[in-house]
């Protein structure tokens, strides 16, 4: 395929290295004053599709990877990154509203629409809310083919063979173009930005919309009631014997 558009989702999420702990509230994780960054997925998606590009310009090809992001006014950061590393251009849907994975689909379906990308790529889950649901709602608005927790990403004429991870091993499949694609830890490493890199990251495009710009509904359709911290860890013990073992596991743990 000699000319290709990628379109790449990146949110922003509290950094990986966080400790994250629960606001005042019980409603959510605190993130206030916290760091953020890239979702680590989204950062290999970015990877991957920066990799196309350079194969595709080695093969006299041509290829555009644009970059997307929702959310608030920081989530420009998250962008500048990935322009950064390489991306050429870069969209945000600007919101300060609760997006759910459905809600966030929606508005992907709409920038497709806009951008008519041969190729769309989607961390296969963020880390802050482990959904993992994002990628397939695409797929499923769009009536796309997707192939899901890549580890490996081969681009032909007008289709895709894809090496994804599943429960006991791995499977390769072969899709048609336009496809969504949600990349897996183990697809490739990403690059780091260069000085210069970072520098010109500040000139390059990037277009901004509202939710209501590209009409979506993005009302939430789920609650959350509660959140707590795990229970703290307790300390062990020692035993003298099995009996003693078996002993506190029946009278005191009582999970025998």
């Amino acid at each position: 395929m000699s000319n290709v558009r990628i379109l790449v989702a990146c949110k922003r999420v509290v950094d990986y290295a966080v400790k994250i702990r629960v606001n005042a509230a019980g409603t959510a994780v605190e993130t206030a004053n916290i760091k953020h960054s890239m979702n680590p997925f989204d950062e290999i998606g970015t990877e991957q599709a920066i990799q196309i590009k350079e194969a595709l310009a080695k093969a006299k090809g041509n290829a555009e990877v644009v970059v997307v992001s929702c959310g608030p006014a920081k989530a420009q950061e998250t962008l500048r990154t990935a322009l950064a590393m390489g991306a050429d251009r870069a969209i945000h849907v600007e919101t300060n509203d609760e997006l759910q994975p459905l809600a966030v689909a929606k508005l992907l379906k709409a920038v497709v629409e806009k951008e008519k990308p041969n190729l769309v790529i989607l961390g296969k889950q963020a880390i802050d809310d482990d959904s993992n649901q994002t990628g397939q709602m695409l797929a499923g608005l769009l009536n796309w083919p997707q192939a899901t927790f890549a580890s490996k990403v081969e681009l032909t004429d007008a289709a895709m063979t894809v090496t994804r991870e599943v429960d006991g091993g791995v499977e390769t499949i072969k899709t048609t173009l336009p496809a969504v694609l949600t990349t897996d830890l183990r697809l490739n490493v990403p690059r780091y930005a260069s000085l210069p890199n970072i520098m010109k990251a500040k000139k390059k495009p990037l277009a901004k919309f509202t939710v209501a710009d590209l009409a979506v509904d993005i009302k939430p359709r789920l609650e959350t009631l509660k959140i707590t911290e795990p229970a703290k860890r307790q300390g062990g013990k020692i035993v003298e014997s099995v009996d003693d073992l078996l002993d506190k596991l029946k009278n005191e743990a009582k999970v025998l």
